[in-house]
């Protein structure tokens, strides 16, 4: 069963409309709410005036951030820190800004649509007559939208606490150690770069439900990728009471890849006037209010430099990274994770990296799939590719001389981060052959014909996955011939009740389709670390492990005492429990029947088959990989097309392959729209939001997308017991640097050595023109 590409069993139901999202959640006497938003990104709040919303027809409440603080509630707990993988040591000159998040602001508001009132009414067409209701008197303030303004003298100041809008700054590696190896480089090549601002843009947008009871406390009917017990406990920390006070309950997820992963202010909010209207409180986000206040990714500014001998030998690599922030600090994971990625898959003895992180009067950034690594690996493998361009070298010559060959394994890279294993250059050089690399001038030469540039690039990657280390389950083997499942993880797409039963059923010896799998409901779920950081997988192998070996164990005694004879001389294999060397046996059906009915059993054998495993591991793993894409131009209009994209992802173990590959899909459309067409804009005076709807952020559909090829590598970690890596982000991680590096070698004979991202077909036309002009 495991490694088997089973069909997703969620599949069926959600196909034929039997999904249950946030918005199906209908409660009887619901109301309905909806918020009002700031149009400015900096202003004092001079006055809210309410009395007009509050007198138009249904209306139940309409509530302002200094309502919420007189009610006793409390500000969101981001409790952003310097949560780092195993190994990675950073250095803090001093402690982190962490800036206090109030859902709705009571004096001063820090970006555009931030919720200045809410309005509750009994329908949502009343609702939104009576937020036009709400008159809002603003005194405007200057804004800032870009990091490296927000670091200036001129620059507005958005937080007391941190006078020069500088709220986090971390170092790592050797700068002595960098600084004497460039001094000795005969070759130093330079990359100034923006890694632009991105969002999720799901399909299904947030939308929740919220009660209230005197006795019973709240019930949130919401999802969040960082499980339903992490809400659970936001939510009771906002509202001042006890989690038991709180319980969570989430149905399907329509997308996520971290847009999801952090406690936003409408949770509190809905909650805080459902109990202020002692009703049930729905609120839908609609796409707009999406594009204004979903938590975004990315934005990294980066001035990076490689230092290399005469023969091509990488020597040093040195970086300054700034990330934006926005307006909250919700988290630096982006910043610090991809910070000690830089070497990536390379022998470069000495690194240094300075990060720091600004607030800016845009939405916070959070981690975006594969958070900070596609950053880093963009900025590496573009820097490769410049020093191949300015050695005169073969692209791949000077990757191969400088790659970690598998013989160093397990390797400790110059920033502390030791890589578990891997073969680095075989997934390079599979990559190479599926995409017929050899082949391409050929083709080049063929498009040429038909005035296409062609071009073609690789890229190589290695990520961190750790995350959350605690991880929770529960498995009962059921009279009935089933079995629950209980996990404190969160599915969002990825397969979790398919691939998680794989195991089950492979260790317990029962068919697939008779295990259930509960993770969305607090009444059950008791602990977990919910889905990010491709942690899930790797922590289910050890602690579905650990809690079947249990069961198994356990069911040996119970087998032994019906059978009559010692647990040592009963074997367990495919479900049957059989008394070694006889025909005698009990399935584990049977087994879990007795236990429950049994009166003659030992009293500590007597009830439900089943097992717990609730372990904390910080333990990280390191999936790599290599992707090559292939680009045509159209020179007329600067127009890109991905011709082929071939990518070689190496999981550590493929628990069901057909998923991994889907995951790898949606992983690489996620950095081609990041590389072609996708980007938050904001206006750099006035900090608006330029890309508020799909006329102006674009999303690669599946004409703008070839067929893609896949394949996976599996070198087992040795982390845990099937030395699975995890799978769901290297899709992404590689694909901003593969697709620019393609463009750029199409544009080879333009002279143009870097293109900034995304790179539109207006861009590229610049690109060309203003390279041949000055070339």
């Amino acid at each position: 069963m495991i490694g088997q590409p089973i069909r997703r069993t969620e599949d069926a139901r959600l196909l034929i409309g039997h999904g249950r999202y946030g918005d199906d959640v209908v409660l009887p006497g619901m109301r309905y709410a909806v918020f009002v938003r700031s149009p400015h990104a900096h202003a004092r709040i001079v006055r809210i005036d309410t009395v007009a919303a509050r007198a138009m027809p249904g209306v139940r409440a309409v509530v302002t951030g200094a309502d919420y603080v007189a009610d006793g509630c409390r500000p969101i707990p981001h409790a952003a820190a310097l949560l780092n993988p195993p190994d990675l040591v950073v250095r803090a000159p001093s402690p982190p800004v962490v800036t206090e998040h109030f859902p709705m602001p009571t004096d001063i508001v820090r970006f555009v649509g931030e919720a200045m009132a809410m309005v509750i009414a009994d329908t949502i067409d009343q609702a939104k007559d009576a937020a036009e209701g709400v008159r809002v008197t603003y005194e405007a303030l200057e804004a800032v939208s870009v990091a490296s303004a927000s670091l200036t003298d001129a620059a507005p100041r958005l937080w007391p606490q941190s006078p020069d809008n500088r709220c986090v700054e971390i170092e790592a590696g050797d700068r002595a150690a960098v600084d004497a190896a460039f001094a000795g480089a005969a070759h130093v090549v330079r990359l100034d770069t923006h890694v632009q601002r991105v969002t999720g843009v799901p399909m299904e947008p947030r939308s929740l439900v919220a009660t209230h009871d005197a006795n019973a406390g709240y019930v949130l009917y919401s999802g969040s990728g960082r499980g339903v017990t992490k809400l659970q406990a936001d939510l009771a920390l906002t509202m001042g009471v006890d989690p038991s006070r709180v319980r969570v309950q989430c149905g399907d997820m329509g997308g996520n890849y971290g847009t999801r992963n952090f406690f936003y202010p409408e949770y509190a909010l809905v909650a805080w006037g459902a109990r202020r209207v002692g009703a049930p409180v729905k609120w839908r986000c609609e796409r707009l209010e999406a594009f204004l206040t979903d938590y975004q990714g990315r934005d990294l500014t980066v001035r990076a430099e490689l230092a290399l001998d005469a023969a091509g030998n990488f020597l040093a690599v040195r970086g300054e990274n700034l990330s934006n922030l926005g307006a909250q600090t919700a988290s630096f994971v982006s910043l610090h994770k991809g910070l000690g990625l830089l070497a990536s898959v390379y022998r470069i003895p000495a690194a240094y990296v300075h990060g720091r992180g600004v607030v800016s009067n845009t939405v916070p950034t959070t981690p975006y799939r594969s958070a900070g690594r596609p950053e880093v690996i963009f900025v590496i493998e573009r820097l490769i590719d410049l020093a191949a361009r300015r050695l005169n070298m073969d692209r791949l010559d000077i990757r191969r001389r400088n790659m970690v060959p598998p013989t160093a394994q397990p390797f400790t890279n110059p920033l502390g981060l030791t890589y578990d294993s891997g073969d680095y250059p075989r997934t390079m050089a599979r990559a190479l052959a599926l995409s017929d690399w050899d082949g391409f001038p050929a083709r080049r030469q063929q498009a040429k014909q038909h005035n296409r540039l062609r071009g073609i690039g690789v890229a190589n990657y290695i990520e961190v996955t750790s995350g959350s280390p605690r991880e929770r389950t529960e498995i009962t083997v059921l009279p009935n011939g089933r079995v629950e499942l209980v996990m404190g993880t969160m599915d969002s797409g990825q397969g979790h009740a398919t691939s998680f039963a794989q195991l089950v059923g492979e260790w317990l010896g029962v068919p697939h389709g008779c295990i259930d799998y509960v993770a969305h409901d607090t009444a059950r779920v008791q602990a977990g670390g919910g889905s990010h950081s491709g942690r899930s997988m790797k922590l289910a192998v050890t602690i579905i492990g650990a809690a079947t070996d249990d069961i198994v164990a356990k069911g040996k005694r119970i087998a032994g005492a019906l059978m009559q004879v010692s647990a040592r001389d009963v074997d367990f294999d495919v479900g049957i429990f059989r008394v070694r060397g006889t025909d005698r046996s009990l399935d584990i059906f049977a087994v879990a029947h007795a236990a429950a009915t049994e009166a003659t059993l030992p009293a500590e054998l007597r009830g439900p088959l089943m097992a717990v495993s609730d372990q904390t591991l910080s333990v990280a793993s390191f999936p790599y990989g290599a992707q090559v894409c292939e680009v045509e131009v159209d020179p007329d209009t600067g127009r890109v097309e991905i011709i082929r994209l071939t990518a070689v992802d190496d999981v550590g173990r493929a628990i069901n392959p057909m998923i991994l590959h889907g995951q790898a899909h949606g992983g690489i459309a996620q950095g081609i729209g990041q590389a072609l067409m996708e980007d938050c804009s904001y206006d750099p005076v006035t900090a608006q939001m330029r890309a508020a709807s799909f006329m102006d952020y674009a999303l690669p559909r599946a004409d703008d997308l070839p067929s893609l090829t896949t394949e996976l590598s599996e070198v087992p970690s040795p982390t845990n017991r099937l030395g699975v890596r995890s799978g769901g982000e290297g899709g992404c991680t590689p694909a901003l640097a593969a697709t620019i590096n393609a463009i750029i070698d199409a544009l080879r004979e333009y002279g143009v050595d870097h293109i900034e991202m995304p790179a539109t077909p207006e861009r590229v036309w610049r690109a060309m023109h203003g390279a041949s002009a000055a070339g």
